[in-house]
């Protein structure tokens, strides 16, 4: 699994620079059907637009999906924003590009935010219950390999 992410993390500057395949031109026809880029007057420009809001919104999905931390939720505010801007950047094709998306992030930071504060004052509270230090709960959360073997397999 960790070849595969390490894999997937490699190829995204092959995968940034796939704008350059696009054409320098107002009007697009592909097989998809056809693109009129209303503002930027320029597909090319759109599609180098849109790398620079897909490879980030990527590399966070991954983030968030082989994060092992409790806070990992807070990682779906900025995919929320991400995706809100590609959305917008295709639906519009304006300049105002990442005006007033704070507005549709408020309630889904409403959620995650506190959500991730009990979270960790349960943590927390837990700590204090048990009479243990934080290097004591790291301890015994902590899986060790045993044996040469064991830790060969951990790194491949």
């Amino acid at each position: 699994m960790g070849s595969i992410v390490a894999t997937l993390i490699a190829i995204t500057p092959y995968l940034f620079y796939l704008y350059e395949s696009v054409p320098d031109v107002k009007s697009w026809n592909t097989f998809f059907g056809q693109y009129d880029s209303r503002y930027n007057e320029s597909v090319f420009v759109l599609a180098w637009t849109l790398t620079g809001k897909i490879i980030p919104l990527y590399l966070l999905f991954i983030w968030f999906f082989t994060c092992r931390h409790w806070w990992y939720h807070v990682l779906l505010i900025p995919i929320m924003m991400y995706s809100y801007q590609i959305f917008y950047a295709i639906k519009q094709d304006i300049t105002n590009l990442d005006s007033n998306q704070l507005i549709y992030l408020i309630p889904v930071m409403a959620v995650i935010v506190p959500s991730i504060y009990l979270i960790r004052a349960r943590i927390f509270n837990k700590i204090n219950d048990a009479n243990k230090s934080l290097e004591d709960f790291e301890a015994e959360f902590k899986i060790t390999p045993k044996t040469f073997w064991g830790l060969i397999k951990k790194y491949f």
